[in-house]
């Protein structure tokens, strides 16, 4: 299982976020899977991976909350959560996903 957080210079969520997939990771049982970052510097980074805005979680390569469509922009992205509109999932939808997506 290969863990990546895909983030952009001034995201505010993404270190957060990156503590929320750690949470859910041993949450699931995964605790021998590391999160492993990557910083988006260009709009050529973006287009190479599953990039979604800042931060874009994804699972072997894969975006872990498709739906918003990959983009180019290097722009923050937004999350729909059961308190509303965030910054990044909640460690229950991040734990959610992780279970759907089996090993």
């Amino acid at each position: 299982m290969e863990i990546e957080l895909l983030y952009i210079a001034g995201c505010p969520s993404w270190v957060e976020a990156g503590r929320r997939v750690s949470e859910a990771l041993r949450e699931t049982g995964h605790d021998e899977s590391e999160v492993h970052y990557r910083f988006i510097r260009t709009e050529e980074d973006a287009g190479a991976v599953s990039f979604a805005g800042s931060p874009t979680i994804t699972l072997d390569g894969n975006d872990l909350f498709p739906g918003s469509g990959r983009s180019n922009d290097l722009a923050c992205r937004i999350y729909s959560t059961p308190a509303g509109l965030a910054g990044m999932p909640t460690v229950e939808q991040i734990r959610e996903a992780l279970s759907a997506h089996g090993d």
